[in-house]
C-alpha cells in the first residue's frame, strides 16, 4: 500500500484535490493517507473529508490522523507539503501592514517582495525539519512541495539537503493555459506548449493549436486580441483581478508570463509606483487581493464545512494538480511528462546553477527529471535574473544565518526598489523581523545598533 502523508493536511480543499486524484488513479486508489496539522479542528475537518470521498469511490484507502509530524512521516512513499506558517493572522497582515506604513503596496506578498522574504525566512527551517525527519524515517520518499515562496523553498531545501527526493509543484502554468483557452475560446485540450523559467515567472516559449492537422501560433491572436481591446475577457479563475497586466508583458517583452496578473504586478517596477493611481486604474490591479481572498475563504470554508457535516459521501472530480500524476508515473514506471522546480544543474543554462527553475520533467520510476531549455530571450532571461538576485539572497540569509542578507534581499527586489530608498527598506525590514519575532529563527534579528 503506497502511503502519501500530507503535511499541512487543515488546508482542506487542497488536500481534497489532491486526495480526490489519486482516488480516481487505479495504482493510487487503495493509498494510506496520513494527514498531519497541528490544528487538530481543521485536521478532524480533513479527515471527514477524506473519508467520504473514500465512501463516494468505494476504493480500499484510508486514513489515519496525526498532530506528531514524525509519525505521519514513517514510512512515507511520497510527502505533499502544504502548509503556511504563521497563518492568515498574523503574519499575513504583518506582511501587507507594516510594508503599508512605509507606502509599498502589495497584491498577493507571498513568492517575492518582502512578504515573499518574510514567507521564506519562516517556511525554510519548517521544511528542513521535514527533510532532516525524511532523511531519518522515509529515506526514499519524494517531497511534493506546494509551498510558497516555491523558488525559495526549493533551492534552500537543495542547499541543505542535496540528496533529498523533492520537486517544487504548482498550477500556474495549467491554470494559464485555461484561462488563454477562455480568451481565445478555443478547447483547451487543443493547445501545445512549451514553458520555462523560475516559478511564477516563466514564459510561454511556444503556444500553439493543434488544429487540422497542423500546429497555429496562438500569439498573433492573443497580440491582435489585446490591441484591439477585445483581449482579455473577464477572468475565469478570479474574476475580480482584470488580467491586464500579463497581456502589457506580453506586449512589451513578446511573451506571455505563466503566473496571473496581480502577482506578476509586484514582481516587477512597473504598475505598483506610488503617484501612479492611473495605473492601478487602468491594468486593474487589486491592491491587497491576498488579505481579502484569505478572509473570503475562511468564510466560504466554514459554510462548506457545514454542509459536509451531514455528508457521508462527496462528488470526487480529477482536478489539474500534477501530484497524482507524478506519484503514479513513479510507482507505475509509466512516463509522464509535468512542469516542476528543481535546482538548476544545467538544466537551463541561461541562468545560475543552484536557483530553483521551472521546466518540462520527465516524471517515472527513476523520480522527476528535468529537460534542457536554451533558447529562452535574453529580456526574458533578465526579468528572471531579477527575480532569483532576490531568492539567492533570501537563500544566503538562511543557510548562512546571515541577517544582512535579508536587508539585500529586500533591496534587490524590483518592486521594493522602486518605491523605497536604502534607509527606508532597511527599517521597513526591521520592523517586520521585529513583528515576526516569534514565527523567525534567532539568528534574524540584527546586530547593528
Amino acid at each position: 500500500m503506497t502511503k502519501i502523508t500530507f503535511v499541512g493536511a487543515g488546508s482542506t480543499i487542497f488536500m481534497k484535490n489532491i486526495v480526490g486524484d489519486a482516488l480516481l488513479t487505479p495504482a493510487l486508489a487503495d493509498s494510506h493517507f496520513a494527514l498531519m496539522d497541528i490544528d487538530p479542528v481543521r485536521l478532524a475537518e480533513s479527515e471527514m473529508v477524506a473519508k467520504a470521498m473514500i465512501q463516494t469511490t468505494g476504493t480500499g484507502a484510508r486514513v489515519t490522523t496525526h498532530t506528531d509530524r514524525r509519525e505521519a512521516l514513517e514510512g512515507a512513499d511520497f510527502v505533499v507539503t502544504t502548509f503556511q506558517v504563521g497563518g492568515y493572522d498574523p503574519c499575513t497582515v504583518t506582511d501587507f501592514e507594516i510594508p503599508k506604513q512605509y507606502g509599498l503596496r502589495q497584491t498577493i506578498a507571498d513568492t517575492l517582495g518582502v512578504g515573499g522574504i518574510m514567507r521564506g525566512l519562516r517556511t525554510v527551517p519548517v521544511l528542513w525539519d521535514i527533510a532532516r525527519d525524511m532523511a531519518e524515517l522515509c529515506p526514499d520518499a519524494t517531497m511534493l512541495q506546494y509551498v510558497n515562496p516555491m523558488a525559495i523553498n526549493t533551492w534552500a531545501l537543495a542547499e541543505r539537503y542535496p540528496a533529498l527526493k523533492q520537486v517544487g509543484l504548482c498550477h500556474s502554468v495549467q491554470n494559464t493555459v485555461q484561462e488563454m483557452a477562455h480568451d481565445l475560446d478555443i478547447p483547451e485540450g487543443d493547445i501545445r506548449y512549451k514553458v520555462a523559467g523560475v516559478n511564477h515567472v516563466a514564459f510561454f516559449l511556444r503556444l500553439e493549436q493543434e488544429k487540422d492537422g497542423a500546429l497555429h501560433d496562438l500569439y498573433p491572436a492573443l497580440r491582435k486580441g489585446y490591441a484591439d481591446g477585445s483581449l482579455p475577457k473577464p477572468p475565469l479563475l478570479m474574476p475580480r483581478c482584470p488580467n491586464k497586466v500579463r497581456y502589457e508583458v506580453m506586449n512589451q517583452l513578446g511573451y506571455f508570463c505563466t503566473e496571473s496578473s496581480e502577482h506578476l504586478a509586484e514582481y516587477v517596477p512597473w504598475f505598483i509606483k506610488d503617484g501612479r493611481e492611473d495605473l492601478i486604474a487602468e491594468f486593474g490591479i487589486p491592491l491587497d487581493e491576498y488579505p481579502a481572498r484569505c478572509i473570503e475563504q475562511a468564510a466560504s470554508w466554514k459554510d462548506q464545512a457545514k454542509a459536509l457535516e451531514s455528508a457521508s459521501e462527496i462528488e470526487v472530480c480529477k482536478s489539474h494538480e500534477f501530484a497524482a500524476e507524478l506519484m503514479n508515473a513513479i510507482v507505475t514506471d509509466t512516463p509522464y511528462v509535468a512542469y516542476g522546480n528543481l535546482p538548476n544543474t544545467g538544466q537551463v543554462p541561461q541562468l545560475p546553477l543552484g536557483a530553483a527553475v521551472e521546466t518540462p520533467c520527465l516524471v517515472d520510476a527513476n523520480g522527476v527529471q528535468p529537460s534542457v531549455v536554451t533558447d529562452i530571450p535574453p529580456q526574458l532571461v533578465a526579468v528572471m535574473r531579477s527575480q532569483i538576485n532576490v531568492q539567492e539572497l533570501t537563500v544566503r540569509a538562511l543557510v548562512d544565518e546571515n541577517p544582512e542578507h535579508i536587508y539585500h534581499a529586500a533591496m534587490m527586489d524590483p518592486h521594493t526598489a522602486a518605491e523605497l530608498d536604502m534607509r527606508q527598506i532597511r527599517s521597513m525590514v526591521d520592523d517586520m523581523l521585529a513583528a515576526h519575532k516569534d514565527w523567525l529563527p534567532d539568528w534574524c534579528q540584527s546586530s547593528r545598533a
